[in-house]
């Protein structure tokens, strides 16, 4: 009984989403987008008909109308997202426990001692699809991957697509792996598969021979072992959730190209992260902006400040630093803010002069109306002329709570 983990990778999910919200989209190319009529962005998720002409994420939008005349753009909506994806993992616990949520689009289930023969885990995977389809719709379609590990089921799960089954068993290691290419493999990018040549490994068949030293010198740390431990089939537990940044970021729409309008937005991310902050119970040590330009330039600055995690000492801080942004008639495009040196609120030391109870009661009971009562209910001046900007996002391993950051 080698089998002992099982991942569920919904295919091509915001799209998928897309098409199960709207018949007309069924069977037809669409891209994701951020933001609609606009050239300059690019496609967060394709359908599969979109994929068939080469039209994948990333893919700028005046290039995927050439690649696909007929290609439908459709605007992200982040909260629908965040909606199926709560009942899919609701779908996906009626018949196993998910343990561990590894992005808005993939989940990570041990199996069960009574389930880890090959027939009763196919069984399951059935199931699972069954269920999802009945509960959540015939576009959510979704790949499973079975193995001895999480590592290699979510392998497993990018090995037929979409709506696949692939199961790796240990006896099959490595061999099964050999025909996979360096960046087929969960964490391996471009700069790592770089290190990989500079270390002489150029397939995955050289990684697989390496010793447990090899890939320790090549990861340059732990990761490596790791690794040489997860290709060979052992069960490596998940590394613990450590929180280390926190942050926002906006492409502004063409009428919010402007100092004014950029410094509204920022106001409002800075808002919505402080928010995020205290909902994990956390301070942050500095606060970094960032702006992009027309022409491409940058500018980015930052200022470090005692632990905290109070709006206003936030937004006091921001004013510091974008009181020292170059004056440039270049228009901004984009916009960002990053809390970080996060520290868990019972690991901080207080300052001597600190704002006190009474401001941490004014937080909360600015988070508890605004989760009550939807975004916006209450907020800081600064960003009264954004309050329709900067939607809800879902960066890739972290999906939003709808009660935190929710647009509704």
């Amino acid at each position: 009984m080698s089998l002992a983990w099982l991942v569920v990778d919904f295919n091509s999910y915001f799209a998928s989403v897309e098409q199960q919200l709207d018949p007309k989209l069924r069977g037809r190319p669409i891209a994701v987008v951020p933001m609609a009529g606009v050239n300059t962005t690019c496609a967060i998720a394709a359908s599969y008909e979109a994929k068939a002409f080469g039209v994948k994420t990333g893919t700028m939008v005046a290039d995927a109308k050439q690649k696909c005349p007929g290609i439908v753009f459709v605007e992200a909506r982040h909260d629908e997202y965040v909606r199926y994806h709560n009942l899919l993992v609701g779908c996906i616990e009626s018949c196993l426990h998910v343990d561990q949520v590894m992005s808005i689009d993939e989940v990570a289930c041990e199996l069960p001692l009574n389930f880890r023969t090959r027939e009763k885990a196919i069984a399951l995977a059935g199931k699972i699809k069954a269920t999802i389809a009945r509960n959540a719709g015939e576009c959510l379609r979704c790949s499973i991957g079975i193995a001895p590990n999480a590592y290699l089921a979510k392998t497993a799960t990018d090995m037929m697509k979409p709506d696949g089954l692939v199961l790796i068993e240990k006896e099959e290691l490595p061999h099964v792996l050999h025909r996979l290419t360096l960046r087929d493999l969960c964490g391996i990018g471009a700069r790592m598969e770089s290190r990989m040549h500079e270390h002489n490994i150029y397939s995955v068949e050289q990684l697989c021979t390496a010793t447990r030293e090899e890939l320790r010198t090549a990861w340059g740390g732990i990761e490596g072992e790791r690794m040489w431990e997860m290709l060979r089939g052992n069960d490596v537990p998940f590394r613990a959730e450590n929180h280390t940044t926190i942050g926002h970021s906006h492409v502004l729409p063409p009428e919010e190209r402007n100092d004014r309008s950029a410094c509204a937005v920022l106001n409002r991310l800075l808002q919505k992260a402080a928010m995020r902050l205290r909902n994990i119970g956390h301070l942050c040590g500095a606060l970094a902006v960032s702006v992009k330009y027309s022409n491409r330039s940058r500018w980015g600055e930052d200022i470090t400040f005692q632990e905290t995690s109070d709006t206003v000492a936030l937004l006091r801080a921001f004013k510091k630093v974008w009181s020292r942004r170059p004056m440039t008639a270049e228009p901004p495009l984009g916009v960002g803010v990053t809390l970080f040196h996060l520290v868990h609120k019972d690991n901080a030391t207080l300052a001597l002069f600190h704002e006190g109870p009474g401001r941490e009661q004014l937080n909360a009971a600015l988070d508890a109306l605004n989760q009550r009562y939807g975004k916006n209910s209450v907020y800081f001046a600064g960003a009264h002329d954004a309050l329709k900007s900067a939607p809800m996002r879902i960066a890739f391993t972290h999906v939003p709570e709808l009660r935190v950051e929710g647009d509704v």
